[in-house]
């Protein structure tokens, strides 16, 4: 798949070198890019106030190569979303409002992990012979490795992967004995859902944490379900990390419970290493 060309960046970068006429062009469509984008030629030049040989020259001087091409482009950008062209306020009360929509976030969401939805998914986790756990990208990479850590605590082997290709490789050496774990907070993770179907051919039980009705949910057996809740402020990381997080802490503790003789000793042997080295309070975290 090829990178679309990002007109808005053409357009601010040759703002310098753009004539008088051309510039009025410019403000006009990073003023109103979803106007710019539906309109005609001549409607663009008289609310510019320019020639319509204008606007074709502006085209060719973003890199377009016609007005067609422009138009196409803008339309592009305008998909991204009005929020990331637009002045947004500044939420007031910012250190309270991060702490607000995360338990606003994690209070919805809650609802969703029902009892119907985690017992299938634990017990396929428990008789797992190994767990392989996909996410890629800023938030699930990190993610996929802290479900690592909290399973190894456990005694259940797991691995993170978020590299696409390794990620395609593992998911061809598994078998019906292990369990794939998929996370990513949209559902639209080509890479990941790629590798969840070679694991499912080769027999692998697939779940997830990751939003319903998405193409990744679509190739899971079993689904532990997540709604992001994302809103127009976007200077503000998202919330969904704390639901995902929720979700795997969940899994982690009912997969602890469901082997408590196992998980005990292994904690135990981690508790009695970590004292050796650290010397800790007995309350403090477990190796974290």
């Amino acid at each position: 798949m090829s990178h679309e060309p990002d007109i808005v960046s053409k357009i601010n970068a040759h703002y310098g070198q753009l004539r008088d006429a051309e510039q009025k062009i410019a403000r006009l469509v990073m003023d109103d890019i979803g106007f710019a984008a539906h309109a005609s030629i001549s409607e663009l030049a008289d609310k510019a106030g320019v020639s319509e040989a204008t606007i074709t020259r502006f085209a060719k001087a973003v890199g377009c190569k016609n007005v067609r091409d422009l138009k196409l482009r803008l339309a592009q950008a305008v998909a991204i979303g009005q929020r990331f062209y637009t002045e947004v306020k500044v939420e007031p009360g910012a250190n309270y409002g991060v702490y607000d929509e995360i338990k606003a976030a994690l209070d919805h969401n809650a609802r969703l992990i029902t009892e119907a939805v985690i017992e299938p998914a634990v017990a396929a986790l428990a008789k797992a012979r190994q767990i392989l756990i996909f996410g890629v990208g800023g938030g699930s990479t990190v993610m996929a490795q802290e479900c690592q850590h909290r399973f190894f605590r456990l005694g259940f082997p797991a691995t993170s992967y978020s590299d696409p290709m390794l990620m395609r490789m593992a998911a061809s050496t598994i078998d019906s004995n292990d369990v794939v774990l998929c996370l990513s907070m949209g559902g639209y993770s080509p890479d990941v859902q790629e590798a969840a179907e070679i694991a499912r051919e080769y027999g692998a039980t697939t779940l997830g944490v990751t939003v319903a009705d998405s193409p990744l949910a679509g190739v899971l057996d079993h689904l532990v379900p997540m709604e992001p809740l994302e809103t127009d402020y976007i200077f503000k990381p998202t919330a969904a990390r704390y639901v995902m997080l929720a979700a795997i802490d969940v899994l982690a503790t009912e997969l602890a419970v469901k082997q408590k003789r196992k998980s005990r000793e292994a904690l135990r042997r981690l508790k009695h290493t970590l004292d050796s080295h650290k010397h800790g309070e007995d309350r403090l975290p477990l190796g974290d």
